[in-house]
């Protein structure tokens, strides 16, 4: 029960900011005004660029594609981060290297995602996740490890749990 209040909770949400941004565009028209919306992006972890303007309010503060980003140092303009797709691998604290290589995805080579390595963040070749999920296990005892994520199997399948490992199958 609980999870068909989540639902509806999140589609009362949804609907509430669909019509608060339809009227806001409204009222808007009405009096010949320009809603401008917040500029693609989102703010980076750490600041480790010059900003190019300090003191703004608001992303329209900001030149060109520059996001109003709030830091130790106060708001500041700087350039969006984004998020790649993919999912980074699941990593135990203590196994990798203690040093920032990355902020972001955005501070990474071509598809790779900017991870937690069990101690700092690197650049990491990020797992793939295919739409659906998994069925719950069933009676087949399978006790391997035949795939560790999606990425790894064919087609639609997707890395799913048995009752003693993960195999590739059909997802629901």
């Amino acid at each position: 029960m609980e999870k068909h209040w989540s639902v509806v909770c999140a589609l009362i949400l949804a609907l509430s900011a669909y019509l608060h941004f339809n009227a806001a565009f409204a009222a808007a028209a009405d009096r010949n005004l320009t809603v401008t919306l917040p500029k693609p992006g989102h703010c980076p972890r750490r600041l480790n660029v010059v900003p190019s303007h300090k003191g703004c309010v608001c992303d329209e503060d900001c030149p060109a594609d520059h996001k109003c980003c709030v830091f130790d140092c106060g708001a500041v303009c700087v350039p969006p981060a984004f998020t790649k797709p993919g999912v980074c691998p699941r990593r135990h604290w203590g196994s990798g290297m203690c040093a920032e290589f990355c902020s972001n995805d955005s501070d990474c080579p071509t598809k790779e995602k900017c991870c937690y390595n069990g101690c700092g963040h690197e650049c990491t070749a990020p797992y793939t996740v295919k739409p659906g999920r998994c069925a719950p296990p069933q009676g087949t005892p399978m006790c391997a490890e035949y795939c560790y994520h999606d990425g790894q199997c064919p087609g639609e399948q997707k890395c799913c749990r048995t009752t003693c490992g993960h195999a590739c199958s059909k997802p629901c």
